[in-house]
């Protein structure tokens, strides 16, 4: 039976949870991977938390009434890492991929709204690259279903790989009409780390993002979501309503790096892309849903 770790107000202390990423996690084959039903929840949380400007700042919105829509995801992430750091679950946290993102917003949230989340891990699936995982996260306020997420993991495990049929083609990139470019600099790790909490070394320095294999360190996948919708909501036709936003992690952004933020406008919904600075790679894909 699946236990709810409850807090009230305050999230978990990150640093610990920080510290305990150190400690090896016991071996895992594809067969033997089990992830448990854990779940946390953080009750009546504001929203107005002193770091919301800043987060506005870095990631590019307007000041607001309304909450950008990507909030809720950092206002929930030390229960991510508490459930990922809990030592029934089995897999190590550095070395999971991000590889897609989906938040709902029924209606725009007002900023100094208090809300209970809700955070849990579950469809996994056991795929050609190894096992993925979402981690699904929900913001109810008064007792009702406002926003919700789900964040797809991967765990990579080469003997899944070297048994796939061999790398798919790409599909072939598709242009949009608009266009606008991105300067990201190489500070942008550490500005997202201090006001998310996420302190990934591969988005820190070049010198830790090495130590994984990049040559240098590189965009977190949550901010050049964030900040692709804030340059979009200041765009001509935006609805600031009940929307869906889906997006697909692809080729990492390098720091400092430049890149091309591309869309395209229509009736029921948007396609936005951003891509390379060529503007022939996307690091990211995704679609807006107006509900």
């Amino acid at each position: 039976m699946s236990e709810t770790l409850v807090y009230h107000n305050t999230p978990p202390a990150l640093l610990p949870m920080y510290g305990r990423t150190l400690l090896p996690k016991q071996k895992q084959t594809g067969s033997s991977i089990s992830i448990p039903e854990l779940s946390a929840s953080l009750l009546g949380v504001s929203t107005a938390g002193r770091n919301l400007k800043r987060y506005q700042q870095v990631c590019g919105f307007k000041a607001n009434s309304h909450l950008p829509v990507t909030w809720p995801h950092v206002l929930a992430f030390p229960l991510h890492l508490k459930l990922l750091t809990e030592k029934s679950f089995p897999l190590p946290l550095l070395g999971l991929v991000h590889l897609r993102n989906t938040i709902t917003q029924h209606r725009p949230i007002g900023t100094g709204e208090n809300l209970d989340l809700l955070v849990s891990l579950g469809n996994t699936v056991k795929s050609d690259r190894g096992v993925e995982f979402d981690l699904i996260t929900q913001a109810h306020s008064a007792g009702r279903l406002i926003w919700e997420e789900a964040s797809t993991t991967l765990f990579r495990q080469p003997d899944a790989e070297s048994k796939s049929s061999g790398k798919k083609a790409p599909p072939e990139l598709e242009r949009y009409p608009n266009t606008e470019n991105m300067k990201v600099p190489e500070s942008i790790g550490r500005q997202y780390a201090r006001v998310s909490g996420d302190s990934n070394p591969i988005h820190m320095h070049a010198l830790s993002a090495r130590a994984f294999g990049f040559p240098r360190a590189i965009a977190h996948g949550m901010w050049t979501k964030a900040h692709a919708l804030a340059l979009l909501e200041q765009q001509e036709g935006w609805k600031s309503g009940a929307l869906s936003v889906s997006c697909q992690f692809k080729k990492p952004l390098f720091l400092p790096g430049t890149a091309q933020l591309n869309w395209q406008t229509g009736e029921e919904g948007w396609d936005y892309q951003v891509l390379n600075a060529k503007g022939d790679a996307p690091h990211l894909t995704g679609r807006i849903d107006w509900l």
